[in-house]
């Protein structure tokens, strides 16, 4: 997800007059107003929770709606021609996949993993894709992966046809451009978990829903950074080409694309991660696979059931993305000595030889007895965790007994204050908040999404729900910005510190909850823990880098000068690094969000918890609400920390 930066607007005003007065008091300013504005609205309004006389009610309506879906959905012509024609499609093209590797076998998907990888990054990830893939194998997981690979690949391919298709109108249109840019920011800020509900209701429970919900949320990196990539090629190319006579198509083809592969390969990338991400998530709606057997453990508790379906995802992940990433360095860098189809030939006649031997010698699938149980051995771990490290440790205590004084000192205080300001004061404090680090535009943005909220309905589990954020973000940042600073005053331990972000960044939300409902059990602790080491990897990497940017000639002056390295940290190199420091915030904001939602799996409760529910009884009216909610919830949580370009430069 990333931040939007609005371009600074360039006056003629003196720093004299009353407008740029105000902009260097703005901060001053905004906070006495707000004062006047609580101590007013204290006499005039009183306080309370959201009054019921402002709320909508949306359940009768929309349970209408979902009646009217289901009641018609065998018999209406938008569903006969047009949903029925996109769902037997969706299917068709899964099942057809999915056939295909089976029949390929073991041996056949292995090797045309890694000669896949071979042609396009190299040996060593050839290897480490072969490894992974017998890796799924031998833990007893092929078929389920299988299924999930054949769901990716369709919901990728779909994914990147219509993120390229809008990203190349929105590269080629200024118009289109302004207008599907506040699109792709809110897409871009929402929660998976918020795209489940809409394509039930329209799909049903099954893999057509899944496959659809997965290219909503993956479609926009793709589409951003392909209109990025257009928008941004040469100018001076650009113009050479049109001076030669070019048309526009032909520029298009021969200087525009070429220009912009590195923004292409890039949404791939970013594109295949997060379907892989949704695939696993909409196991919850139906998409089989990996993440169904991860969802089936989870709900029973049985983590070894859990983690032996989920190490299958992360090497998926980890091997999608090496070899993603890889292309991008590889394609197009070395002279071809040979043609480039002579590559791909081997990749086919590889993967052919492959399959055909395996079943040659009668082992088309992979044998049982090659298979290793983990689900019991960890089981007996978790077991031994929790008569041992649960509770009952000597001067530490133990797990349960964090997550219980977690809960007790910090979740629930924080949500019973939330709960008791008044609705009016949360708003004037939200709008304060977007005010003094953005615009009046985020700021009525922010304050719009938050009185949804209240009209809605669910203003107390949203306030649940935000409480779990705002206690997951501040342990975040906590650690991130130590870790991150730690990183960049340190070589060594900015080194030791890669491959574990590079991991930790490639695995899916989904598989955040399984060490730690391990360690913890189920609550809502557990699902604020899982946020925090989703988000970690994030703000860690930003702080680190926005630190290591600062400029090395003021960093020697203020040396020169006899500063401390303390000194230095707190004078020099935190204020030249806000504008990278305020990124971390809103990247840990949105992302403790996300895993939050997800946590009304294991007992986080609040607004995931409405969600599942609705899901899983098929009250969707509960659940679209609660959805609605969320993603109002991420809007105002997006905007109160998304800084404009004008106030990092005025800060810096």
């Amino acid at each position: 997800m990333t931040a939007t930066v609005t371009a600074p607007r360039t006056t003629g005003l003196d720093a004299s007059t009353p407008t740029s007065s105000f902009a260097r008091h703005r901060t001053g300013v905004v906070l006495v107003g707000a004062l006047a504005l609580l101590i007013l609205g204290a006499f005039l309004i009183g306080g309370g929770t959201w009054p019921e006389s402002l709320t909508v009610d949306l359940t009768g309506p929309l349970g209408d709606v979902s009646d009217w879906i289901i009641d018609n959905r065998d018999t209406h012509p938008l569903f006969l021609y047009f949903f029925g024609h996109i769902s037997n499609a969706v299917v068709l093209s899964v099942r057809g996949i999915y056939l295909v590797l089976l029949a390929a076998g073991w041996a056949g998907v292995t090797a045309a993993a890694g000669l896949i990888a071979w042609r396009v990054a190299g040996v060593r990830l050839a290897l480490t894709a072969v490894a992974a893939f017998i890796l799924c194998a031998l833990l007893g997981m092929w078929v389920p992966t299988m299924q999930t690979l054949a769901l990716m690949v369709v919901a990728v391919l779909a994914s990147v046809i219509l993120g390229a298709v809008l990203g190349l109108a929105a590269g080629l249109s200024d118009r289109v451009f302004r207008s599907l840019r506040p699109v792709l920011d809110t897409m871009q800020v929402m929660p998976a978990f918020a795209y489940l509900l809409p394509v039930v209701l329209v799909f049903g429970i099954g893999v057509p829903a899944a496959v659809l919900a997965t290219v909503i949320y993956a479609a926009p990196p793709m589409a951003r950074l392909t209109a990025l990539g257009l928008r941004d090629a040469d100018a001076g190319v650009m113009e050479a080409a049109a001076s030669l006579g070019a048309t526009g198509r032909q520029r298009l083809l021969t200087a525009r694309l070429p220009l912009a592969r590195k923004e292409l390969l890039l949404g791939l990338n970013q594109t295949i991660m997060m379907a892989l991400s949704m695939a696993v998530i909409a196991s919850v709606i139906g998409a089989g696979g990996l993440g169904d057997r991860v969802y089936q453990a989870l709900a029973s508790v049985d983590v070894g059931a859990a983690l032996a379906a989920g190490i299958p995802i992360v090497l998926l992940a980890v091997v999608l993305d090496r070899v993603t990433a890889a292309a991008d360095n590889r394609i197009g860098t070395a002279p071809q000595a040979r043609p480039a189809w002579s590559g791909w030939a081997v990749v086919m006649a590889g993967t052919v030889v492959a399959a055909v031997v395996a079943r040659l010698a009668s082992k088309p699938t992979w044998p049982d007895a090659w298979t290793v149980g983990i689900a019991e051995p960890v089981n007996e771990a978790v077991g031994w965790m929790t008569d041992h490290l649960y509770s009952g440790v000597p001067v530490i205590g133990g797990t349960a007994d964090w997550a219980a004084h977690f809960t007790t000192w910090i979740l629930d205080p924080v949500r019973d204050g939330l709960q008791w300001l008044p609705w009016w004061a949360l708003l004037l404090l939200v709008a304060v908040l977007a005010m003094v680090i953005g615009t009046w535009r985020t700021t009525l943005t922010a304050v719009l999404a938050m009185a949804a909220i209240g009209v809605l309905g669910v203003w107390d589990p949203a306030l649940n729900t935000l409480s779990q954020v705002l206690a997951g973000v501040a342990v975040t940042l906590v650690i991130g910005f130590a870790v991150g600073i730690a990183a960049s005053r340190s070589e060594r331990v900015e080194r030791l510190l890669r491959p574990v972000l590079d991991v930790f960044q490639t695995m899916p939300q989904f598989v955040y909850l399984i060490p730690v409902v391990a360690l913890f059990g189920v609550g809502r602790a557990p699902a604020v823990a899982a946020a925090v080491i989703y988000a970690l990897p994030a703000v860690v990497r930003i702080t680190t880098q926005g630190m290591n940017s600062v400029d090395p000639v003021v960093m020697e002056s203020s040396r020169s000068l006899g500063a401390t390295g303390m000194q230095q940290l707190r004078k020099v190199q935190l204020p030249l690094a806000r504008p990278a420091l305020l990124l971390a915030v809103n990247q840990g904001v949105v992302l403790v969000l996300a895993v939050v939602v997800i946590g009304g799996l294991v007992g986080g409760g609040a607004l995931g918890y409405d969600v599942v529910f609705g899901l899983a009884q098929g009250d969707l009216a509960t659940g679209l609400v609660a959805g609605a909610a969320i993603v109002c919830l991420g809007l105002m949580l997006d905007r109160v920390t998304q800084p404009t370009q004008r106030r990092t430069e005025k800060g810096a």
